[in-house]
């Protein structure tokens, strides 16, 4: 694991998972009828930024303050196949430690419970002119948010 991962395996705060709902589509799918390994990555970054939108984070005020989320490593495991038209919900929590990096962990779930995927990022807020991460995320997540409890964090 990358010294960037080491300082986000910490669960100081975590909030319980948001989720989005979504279906599969027959375009998705490979030549084996199961949903493309690059969808799940897809499912991921849709709910992350439902989340953002959620907690009352725009991603053109982000822009506006010249900082934005970044993904410095991701894992997915892959547990049961999907196919077009499976319904599933796609959850996210995300998972405070202390530093510039913090986790994001999702599951892909069918409607009847079962795991299809799961999904471990370490992420990270970069500063788009320094092109550098931010010492305290979780600060700056604090500041944007109208409600910083879907986040896992707790106000001010």
């Amino acid at each position: 694991m990358t010294e960037l991962a080491d300082t986000a395996v910490g669960t100081h705060d975590a909030a319980e998972p948001f989720a989005v709902g979504i279906t599969v589509r027959g375009y998705e799918t490979d030549t084996q009828g199961h949903l493309n390994q690059s969808v799940y990555l897809q499912y991921a970054e849709h709910a992350r930024w439902s989340l953002l939108q959620a907690s009352g984070i725009r991603q053109s005020t982000m822009v506006d303050r010249r900082i934005g989320p970044v993904t410095v490593e991701t894992t997915i495991r892959y547990r049961r196949e999907l196919r077009a038209g499976d319904e599933v919900e796609v959850s996210c929590a995300f998972v405070w430690g202390e530093g510039k990096t913090f986790r994001i962990e999702q599951t892909v779930r069918t409607t009847d419970g079962t795991v299809a995927a799961e999904v471990s990022a370490v992420c990270g807020l970069l500063d788009l002119t320094a092109r550098k991460l931010l010492a305290d995320p979780r600060a700056a997540f604090r500041e944007l948010a109208d409600d910083p409890s879907l986040l896992g964090l707790t106000a001010g």
